[in-house]
């Protein structure tokens, strides 16, 4: 896998300190009952849209799992298969496109995936209302087959469940 060398950032790591690939700890319970999540990253995002290093990535688009809903959150993981699958279900027919992204504040385990199938959060995946800044865009990663993409809009479809927006 290789990234595109416009990091915009002096080639620094997108996130400062260590990264733990192995899992997510949720360390603490702050205040409001959030729990904290010290995951490091690398983070992903999976999206169709040609952005730059240092452009914004908000919430208030359509789900890419459910086009009627108006996301509160944008979405990313420190797991690049999840920015692929995300990328691949994207609306739109631009090019599919995978960012290395830094989040701007605080961010939560998604509540979609997290304590589903799986205790914990084995996905690693994550949500914000803050934005996520685009640190560089990955440049070489495996591409679903338009089969393995139409069987997880079957399942998808076939869930019909709800989004915890």
């Amino acid at each position: 896998m290789k990234k595109k060398n416009t990091t915009g950032n002096n080639g620094h790591s997108p996130v400062s300190g260590s990264y733990d690939t192995a899992h997510t700890d949720v360390n603490e319970t702050v205040e409001n009952s959030t729990p904290q999540v010290s995951d490091k990253g690398p983070f992903y995002h999976g999206t169709r849209a040609n952005l730059k290093p240092g452009d914004l990535l908000t919430p208030g688009f359509r789900s890419n799992y459910k086009p009627g809903v108006v996301m509160n959150h944008i979405y990313f993981t420190a797991q690049i298969n999840g920015a692929i699958l995300a990328a691949a279900l994207a609306g739109g027919n631009a090019p599919e496109r995978i960012y290395i992204v830094e989040p701007t504040g605080s961010f939560e385990n998604d509540p979609n995936l997290t304590d589903k199938k799986f205790r914990g959060n084995p996905t690693r995946s994550y949500r914000s209302q803050s934005p996520l800044k685009i640190i560089s865009e990955v440049e070489d990663w495996p591409r679903l087959s338009r089969t393995e993409v139409q069987k997880w809009k079957d399942n998808i479809a076939r869930l019909n469940g709800e989004i915890i927006n």
